[in-house]
């Protein structure tokens, strides 16, 4: 099978089509042909070797978190989905190596869901990665319905999924992004707070996408929240602030849930472009310019 691969760190055109062995379903498994799938920032990281977590031993490496496609294969014990079966899922590659910018994918059964329907695929392979971290952030934060968050970001791909989630949630939130993202927050029912001048308020709890830092923790309430953009960034608690740090984690379940409020239309999926293998470095250069707003999706 095809797949983006790179067999030495460095910009993006170490990136190339490579040909490697279809991976077999294990029991527990399914084997996914693969739609669609996304470059996230991370993505840009690993491949330079400038990545800050351990990463898999041996290059090459094929990337890729996302997935949307088909079941074309289900390891023994597997019930909940057959062969032809249209599914999302999320890939923690970086322990398991299994990179869904290929052909096929095998993950564990209990990683996917069924794809929204009426969805295209390049649509819905953006959910899973960034809609499971925007869940998760929120879940770590149990916030109940009426309390206050302030998301810096928030017009980035997370940020977006959050500011959805917490109106679903019956969170007020203020969304902190570029003067030209007014529309966009306030799409979401946020209150827009421009990111040129100095953040002001104080909030229930606070998810720091942008990476502005500790300092934010003045905006919080006595015992609020704080959810910083990765473990390194977790800061000190003071005044009995509960401090967080967002680790995505792979749970069809929690995917199906965020699902349903896509079928609903409480959650907006939005795409910044569509880049076939071939043109991954391309893809790759295109989120390194910034201001991406939407998905940059890798095809087969």
């Amino acid at each position: 099978m095809r797949a983006v691969s790179y067999a030495e760190f460095g910009g993006p055109e170490v990136l190339h089509v490579a040909d490697v062995p279809v991976p077999e379903p294990q029991p527990g498994q399914v084997r996914v042909r693969v739609a669609a799938s996304v470059v996230h920032p991370v993505d840009l990281m690993v491949r330079s070797g400038r990545f800050p977590a351990p990463l898999p031993t041996g290059l090459p490496y094929t990337p890729g978190w996302d997935v949307a496609g088909t079941v074309d294969a289900v390891g023994p014990s597997v019930a909940e989905f057959t062969i032809g079966d249209e599914v999302l899922g999320f890939s923690p590659w970086l322990q398991t190596t299994a990179g869904a910018h290929a052909e096929y994918v095998v993950l564990d059964a209990a990683w996917l869901t069924s794809a929204p329907a009426g969805v295209p695929a390049t649509e819905a392979a953006t959910l899973p990665t960034n809609g499971l971290a925007a869940a998760q952030a929120l879940d770590l934060l149990a916030l109940p319905a009426g309390s206050t968050v302030l998301v810096t970001g928030a017009a980035g791909q997370v940020g977006g999924f959050v500011l959805a989630l917490a109106r679903a949630s019956g969170l007020h939130a203020t969304g902190l992004a570029g003067d030209g993202d007014r529309e966009f927050v306030e799409s979401l029912g946020a209150t827009f707070l421009p990111r040129s001048g100095e953040p002001a308020g104080t909030f229930d709890a606070v998810i720091d996408l942008a990476v502005i830092g500790s300092s934010l923790l003045d905006l919080v309430r006595d015992g609020g929240g704080y959810v910083a953009a990765s473990p390194p960034l977790r800061p000190e608690s003071v005044r009995g602030i509960r401090t967080f740090a967002m680790e995505v984690l792979p749970d069809g379940s929690r995917l199906g849930e965020l699902v349903k409020l896509v079928t609903s239309g409480d959650i907006p999926l939005r795409v910044a472009g569509v880049y076939p293998f071939a043109e991954a470095a391309a893809a790759h250069d295109r989120l390194a310019r910034g201001s991406v707003r939407g998905g940059v999706v890798i095809v087969p």
